[in-house]
């Protein structure tokens, strides 16, 4: 799933426009980028925690010369994901479903438009039985 198929499933499921998920998702990224570049954890309960971790300078090596080089120490984004998720993945626990309180005036006729969608056609067989 890319930003748009997650922007676009979250509209569907909120009621909401592209346009605002789209941005709430700017800022909750831009708000954990920040955190983490200050330091700062970022946890959401039972989804997982955002941190920044230090790597420890090493020694490497230059896969096609074999010489040996220096790795200098950097900061690395780090994610721990929570036991929720883990249990959902893992298949011991089913996803809880999204139950979403209010309704928007564009959520219900997308409903309309997709059962009528879903309503079988009738085949070129069955219309010339009828004749």
């Amino acid at each position: 799933m890319n930003r748009a198929e997650l922007i676009g499933q979250i509209s569907e499921l909120t009621g909401q426009t592209k346009t605002e998920v789209g941005t709430t998702i700017t800022a909750i990224i831009h708000s954990i980028t920040g955190a983490m570049s200050k330091g700062d954890k970022a946890t959401l309960v039972g989804f997982g925690t955002f941190e920044r971790r230090n790597r420890q300078a090493r020694t490497g090596r230059n896969p096609r010369t074999l010489a040996p080089l220096r790795i200098p120490s950097s900061k690395v984004p780090a994610f721990r994901a929570g036991q929720e998720l883990k249990d959902v993945i893992d298949g011991r626990v089913k996803q809880k479903s999204f139950a979403h309180t209010g309704t928007t005036a564009k959520a219900a006729p997308a409903k309309k438009a997709m059962a009528k969608k879903a309503a079988p056609k009738k085949s070129a067989k069955a219309k010339s039985k009828k004749r």
